[in-house]
């Protein structure tokens, strides 16, 4: 269970949870495929760092 970013501040950054969902698995299959050594060497997943990612701003979704 993810606590840090908390779920609810991740929720106010889109439009709804299945839009953070899809944001965040988009964005931790790309880090995965890029920096798979780097983020294995550090011992964070990509899912929690992609979530952190949101919550802190350097990702954000863009609606079409």
């Amino acid at each position: 269970m993810m606590n840090n970013p908390p779920i609810d501040g991740l929720v106010e950054k889109t439009n709804s949870r299945y839009a953070l969902v899809c944001l965040i698995t988009k964005r931790a299959r790309t880090l995965y495929d890029k920096r798979a050594v780097l983020l294995e060497d550090s011992g964070i997943k990509a899912i929690s760092y992609a979530a952190a990612e949101l919550y802190h701003g350097k990702i954000f979704m863009v609606e079409e």
